[in-house]
C-alpha cells in the first residue's frame, strides 16, 4: 500500500467516525424531542426532560447522586472484574482440553439457564444483606457471559492456523499464546460487553431488594413517594455509566483486534 493510499484510507476512517458521531448526536436530539413531545401531548405522567435535569442538579447538589453512583459502580466493577478474571482462564481451559470441557461445561450450562436474579434471594439468605451477596450475583452474571464467549472463541479458532503452526514446529504453548489467544480475543471482548450489561441489570435488582445506597435503591425509595424525576435520574445515570463502560471495552476491542479485517455496510 502506497503512502497516498494510506492517506486516503486515513481520511475515509476519520470521515466515517465523524459521520458516526453526527448520527449519534442526531439520534440523541430526536430521542429527547420525542420524550418532550410525549410529556406535553400524550396522556402519560412522565416527567419532562427539564424536570429530570432540575432533579439531577438537586441530587448532585446534596451529594446523594454521587454516593449512589459510587456505590453501584463499586459493586459492578468488583463483581465484573472478579467474574471475567476467572471466566477467561476457565473458558480457555474448556476450549483447549476435552477433559476439562466434559467436566466443566455441563455445570456452566446448568447455571447459565438460571437467571442471576433468581439467585439473589438465596444469596441474601446465605450471605447476609451486606455487600457480599450483591457482588456475588454480579460476579455470577459476568462470569457466565464471559466464560461461554471465551469457550466459543477457542473452539472456533480456524484449525488451519493451528495446523500450520504445528508444521512449522511450534509447541502447544506457542500455538496457544500466538494463535489461539489472538484469534479468540474478539469473542472474549464480546463476552465482556454482554457481561457488563448483565452486571448492571443484576446490581440494580440486588439493590432493589437489600441495600442502603445505590441507584437501584434510590429508585425503590423514589417509587414509594411516586417521585418520577428521581427514578428517571437513576435510569439515565445507569444508562450513561453503562454506555461509557461499553465504549471503553469497544475501544479496547478496536486496539486488540486491529489486525482483524472488519467490514462495514
Amino acid at each position: 500500500m502506497t503512502k497516498t493510499d494510506k492517506n486516503k484510507r486515513s481520511i475515509f476512517v476519520r470521515m466515517d467516525k465523524l459521520a458516526t458521531i453526527g448520527l449519534g448526536i442526531i439520534s440523541f436530539i430526536l430521542g429527547i424531542g420525542l420524550w418532550w413531545f410525549a410529556t406535553y401531548v400524550g396522556s402519560t405522567n412522565l416527567p419532562s426532560p427539564i424536570d429530570v435535569v432540575i432533579r439531577c442538579f438537586e441530587l448532585a447538589g446534596n451529594g446523594q447522586l454521587f454516593v449512589d453512583i459510587f456505590a453501584s459502580m463499586r459493586r459492578v466493577l468488583i463483581g465484573f472484574l472478579l467474574g471475567v478474571s476467572i471466566a477467561v482462564p476457565i473458558g480457555f481451559l474448556m476450549g483447549w482440553y476435552r477433559l476439562a470441557r466434559g467436566l466443566i461445561e455441563p455445570w456452566i450450562q446448568f447455571f447459565r439457564v438460571i437467571p442471576p436474579l433468581a439467585i439473589i434471594p438465596l444469596a441474601i439468605v446465605t450471605m447476609g444483606i451486606d455487600e457480599t451477596p450483591k457482588i456475588f450475583v454480579i460476579f455470577l452474571a459476568a462470569f457466565l457471559s464471559s466464560v461461554v464467549a471465551t469457550f466459543q472463541g477457542v473452539v472456533n479458532v480456524d484449525r488451519t492456523y493451528i495446523n500450520a503452526a504445528r508444521v512449522l514446529g511450534a509447541s502447544d504453548w506457542v500455538i496457544f499464546r500466538s494463535v489461539v489467544v489472538p484469534a479468540s480475543t474478539p469473542f472474549i471482548l464480546v463476552g465482556f460487553r454482554i457481561g457488563l450489561g448483565s452486571a448492571w441489570a443484576t446490581v440494580v435488582a440486588a439493590e432493589l431488594i437489600a441495600a442502603q445506597s445505590g441507584l437501584g435503591f434510590r429508585m425503590q425509595q423514589a417509587q414509594l413517594y411516586y417521585d418520577l424525576p428521581t427514578i428517571f435520574v437513576s435510569l439515565v445515570a445507569i444508562g450513561i455509566l453503562g454506555l461509557i463502560m461499553d465504549r471503553l471495552v469497544g475501544r479496547a476491542d478496536e486496539y486488540l483486534t486491529r489486525w482483524q479485517e472488519k467490514g462495514t455496510a
